[in-house]
């Protein structure tokens, strides 16, 4: 399995791993796990549908990784990482998942994340452990300090909690409290 991660140009601990497709007159097969593989497991699976021109986002989690594919169409997935014990710390990125081209893109706890859908979507959203409202922190998916260079001139849908979000330091605040008083096994 070829793994693209932080070595080319995503934040440390992102990985991005490429599916390969089987394909005949009937139609197309893509593997999306293998317990061989070793990837994080899910404990809770998403299907998303965006419309065009929607973001989600900027959100970090202090309780979970994210597991992303896209099924249809295309999404712009922006990256921060707020991890100060990170080589890539403060550091954005931008990385698009297509339909046409079937990716897994792990996003581990405390890299920052929002999704561009330029067209409507399709998607799975798999979390390592179940969502809760209290574990899942934003900021304004604009914001200088997260410094993602979204597509040009865009002005998206948001959710209510998207147009109200924390300012930047209020995540990161929030986000270090979490991380400090999480149980430890």
């Amino acid at each position: 399995m070829d793994v693209r991660s932080s070595d080319s140009g995503l934040p440390q601990g992102v990985d991005l791993i490429p599916l390969t497709g089987h394909s005949d007159h009937r139609g197309l097969l893509v593997e999306m796990n293998r317990e061989s593989w070793s990837l994080p497991r899910s404990r809770q699976q998403n299907i998303v549908y965006s419309k065009q021109n929607v973001l989600r986002g900027v959100h970090v989690h202090p309780s979970h990784t994210d597991d992303l594919m896209v099924i249809s169409g295309q999404f712009i997935l922006g990256l921060h990482d707020i991890r100060s014990d990170s080589q890539t710390f403060g550091q954005s990125f931008v990385v698009e998942l297509t339909g046409d081209r079937p990716e897994r893109c792990i996003i581990p706890i405390g890299v920052a994340h929002g999704f561009y859908t330029p067209e409507p979507t399709t998607y799975i959203y798999g979390l390592s452990s179940e969502w809760f409202p209290e574990n899942d922190f934003g900021c304004r998916w604009d914001d200088p300090q997260v410094g993602i260079d979204w597509p040009s001139e865009i002005q998206p849908e948001l959710s209510e909690r998207d147009q109200n979000p924390l300012s930047y330091d209020e995540m990161i605040e929030r986000f270090e409290v979490a991380i400090a008083n999480r149980p430890t096994s």
